[in-house]
């Protein structure tokens, strides 16, 4: 079952979409905590979310920003505010559609459901990478390893997951800051090297040191 995330401030709207979205057999949660917005996220780990623009405290563009430092789950906002420079700015700061208000509840649905098909529906059957025991999962973009889930950025998930789908082979350099390059305006040779660093770091205290071999002059493999 999908879930989604509904950070709405106005309960009344909330409520109708949570119950819109249930009938459909999706799994919903409404945000109540507005100042901490990444934390519901994070504990309800959703496969969409569903954003309003003008919130408390920080306004969506803000939790869009901090959601996208790890994890590139589908956003879908949800404004008053459709004035084109509103909705450019949504997509430009990561968001995948603009819904205005008010908004027909059937068209919200039909939107949802064909984001999570394209999103979810035509990835691989087996949508876990395994190696030495860990599982790198491509649906919410982290790694679990002895029972513990490893929480990966953004740039992390990508470097790991080129690794593991080049299984036994060397992934250079280049190919490894193209695939970085795919989201970011510039990857140079320091943001690979800092960002392969913190993820050796990070695999190094989760229990797998030399997980990430350096071929020195080439790229880098998984060592075994």
């Amino acid at each position: 079952m999908y879930r989604v995330l509904i950070v709405e401030d106005e309960d009344a709207i909330a409520q109708a979409v949570a119950e819109e979205l249930t009938q459909w057999g999706l799994e919903t949660r409404c945000a109540r905590d507005f100042r901490n917005v990444l934390g519901e996220f994070e504990a309800f780990q959703p496969h969409l979310v569903l954003l309003d623009i003008m919130l408390p405290f920080f306004n969506g563009y803000h939790w869009c920003n901090e959601i996208r430092k790890t994890s590139n789950v589908p956003i879908v906002f949800l404004s008053s505010a459709s004035e084109n420079m509103n909705i450019v700015m949504a997509m430009n700061m990561g968001g995948d559609d603009f819904v205005s208000k008010p908004f027909d509840r059937n068209v919200l649905v039909a939107k949802v459901q064909a984001i999570l098909r394209r999103c979810y529906d035509f990835r691989p059957a087996a949508p876990a990478l395994r190696h030495r025991g860990a599982e790198l999962n491509t649906l919410d973009s982290t790694l679990r390893f002895g029972g513990q889930k490893i929480e990966l950025t953004r740039n992390e998930y990508k470097i790991l997951l080129c690794l593991l789908e080049n299984k036994g082979a060397v992934v250079s350099r280049e190919k490894l800051m193209e695939r970085l390059w795919e989201s970011d305006s510039f990857v140079d040779e320091n943001t690979l090297t800092v960002n392969v660093n913190r993820l050796r770091k990070k695999l190094d205290g989760a229990g797998l040191p030399g997980f990430i071999v350096t071929k020195f002059g080439v790229g880098y493999q998984l060592g075994d």
